[in-house]
């Protein structure tokens, strides 16, 4: 029996929730698979879903590459970087059924016949493991090289489809460096592959806890009535990383924090909490609810009050003394790329209409952590004097991405006593503490919708065309007015960035 013949389960229902999604008889080629991404995530990820019995038998993987390897050599790399950043359990079993679809092809990306060694390594698979002409790219390579590896698969046959099979490719951010590269991106992907074989990653929204904002959302009715600007004064989405540059300097510098992570993570993360109920989960409505949010956000003026970039310089961070920007070297002395970034938007809506959303993201911050938090309108306090709630705070909603993955609600209670008096205190949830399996990587979830077929968690051009249009106004700016602001490693980034919501009287959470 073949292994396409063994994944077919006539008695399997797709509507069954007990069962898991399984792809069905496909292969996944990765250019750029001897790079960091390859091997710290999307190896790994294979592995670990081949562990949790979610990829079918004959499932092939196939690495293309400069180096001189033969299929053993390719293998060895991938059980090293298994061994090492795998989340499931080693397990030979798996390990030995997994390498039997190991393939590797030597050669570079402007290589004619390299790529037609690739087109017969691809017919061999659906020959011999069964693959039925199921074929994902996934290009874990630099944009530049986008259009010569895209020109090659077309030049090879390797995007033809055979009638009842489909051919896919993965792209990797970033998308672009402002809306014209975009769209000029998008036109040569969209020029070899059509709109819907072409899947772009934001591992972000491959999080479990992205995810749940959809279900904490509308699937409670607690939430949804005061989802509004009726009750909610404010919003600050926050990015924050306690590591340096490193030596990613070369990859940074004229990119930045506002285009390495405002752009994409950042902003989804707004649409969907800014996104109205969708008619269904479909692909199809998802992404036109988060459409009309992005068409609806504008930055808010003036940017010299409104937004704010900073760069770090050496400090202390978690009892070390650490480099600032420049003492990590790869950076012109001169440079005025950004290390942190804020920025105002507003979502002119019916739902939003006045509520400032602020999103910020750094390096050497104060600690790791990825949180929306939600804060809500002071209550008048009637009944109560001033001495009674001078310890309240405003209530908050945070839902936090990661890496304490859950949720926290902020909000009064009366301190034990005779005498009335009100402090905050907090409510959580932990997904380690509610739930006994742990959550899947991003990259295992959006792997899988890959070879699945299912768009829902990608962005599609439309999307990243306005996230930059969005953006641009605000890169446009500080390009022509001056450097970045230094702030110390180990703080909560430049001045400029307090000034930014203490000039309405707000302040930003210390997570």
């Amino acid at each position: 029996m073949s292994p396409a013949e063994q994944w077919k389960n006539p008695l399997r229902d797709p509507l069954d929730k007990r069962l898991p999604r399984i792809a069905g008889p496909c292969s996944l080629t990765i250019f750029g698979v001897t790079g960091d991404l390859s091997r710290k995530k999307l190896m790994p990820a294979i592995y670990d879903l081949a562990n949790r019995g979610l990829l079918p038998p004959g499932f092939s993987l196939t690495g293309f590459a400069r180096r001189d390897w033969e299929d053993q050599d390719f293998g060895q790399v991938v059980y090293e970087a298994v061994k090492e950043n795998a989340r499931t359990p080693f397990k030979q079993s798996v390990w030995d059924r997994l390498a039997e679809g190991f393939r590797f092809v030597s050669g570079s990306f402007d290589d004619d016949d390299a790529f037609d060694r690739l087109a017969e390594t691809v017919k061999q698979l659906d020959a011999e493991r069964g693959t039925g002409g199921n074929h994902a790219f996934y290009l874990s390579v630099p944009p530049s090289a986008f259009e010569t590896v895209l020109k090659q698969l077309a030049r090879s046959g390797l995007t033809d489809q055979p009638n009842g099979s489909w051919r896919r490719v993965v792209v990797e951010k970033p998308f672009g460096h402002d809306l014209e590269s975009a769209k000029e991106l998008n036109r040569i992907v969209n020029n070899v592959f059509p709109e819907e074989s072409v899947f772009r990653i934001d591992h972000y929204l491959g999080k479990e806890t992205v995810q749940n904002i959809l279900a904490l959302r509308f699937a409670n009715q607690l939430f949804e009535p005061i989802w509004n600007a009726n009750y909610v004064d404010h919003v600050q989405i926050t990015m924050a990383e306690d590591i340096g540059l490193g030596g990613r300097a070369g990859y940074y510098d004229g990119i930045g924090a506002a285009r390495d992570v405002i752009q994409n993570h950042l902003l989804q993360l707004l649409a969907l909490t800014a996104m109205e109920e969708p008619v269904s989960f479909s692909p199809q409505d998802l992404r036109a609810e988060k459409i009309k949010v992005l068409s609806a956000t504008k930055p808010v003026g003036p940017f010299d009050k409104t937004t704010a970039r900073g760069q770090y310089v050496g400090g202390w961070q978690g009892g070390n003394l650490v480099p600032g920007l420049h003492e990590e070297g790869g950076f012109a002395s001169d440079s005025t790329t950004e290390t942190f970034a804020a920025i105002t938007l507003g979502v002119e809506t019916r739902r939003w209409a006045g509520v400032p959303f602020y999103l910020r993201t750094g390096k050497r911050l104060g600690r790791r952590v990825t949180e929306i938090a939600v804060i809500f309108k002071r209550a008048p306090h009637l009944p109560f004097d001033d001495t009674m709630t001078e310890e309240l705070g405003q209530n908050a909603l945070v839902i936090r991405v990661q890496p304490d993955e859950g949720v926290t609600m902020r909000f009064g209670a009366k301190v034990p006593g005779t005498s009335m008096e009100v402090r905050d205190v907090t409510m959580d949830f932990g997904y380690g503490h509610a739930f006994t399996e742990s959550s899947p990587e991003a990259y295992e979830r959006l792997i899988l919708d890959v070879l699945l077929g299912e768009p829902s968690l990608f962005p599609v051009n439309e999307e990243v065309e306005l996230s930059w249009k969005i953006l641009d106004p605000v890169l446009e700016y500080w390009a022509s007015h001056g450097k970045p602001e230094p702030y110390k490693a180990g703080s909560w980034g430049p001045p400029s960035a307090e000034a930014m919501l203490a000039r309405t009287g707000r302040s930003w959470r210390r997570p």
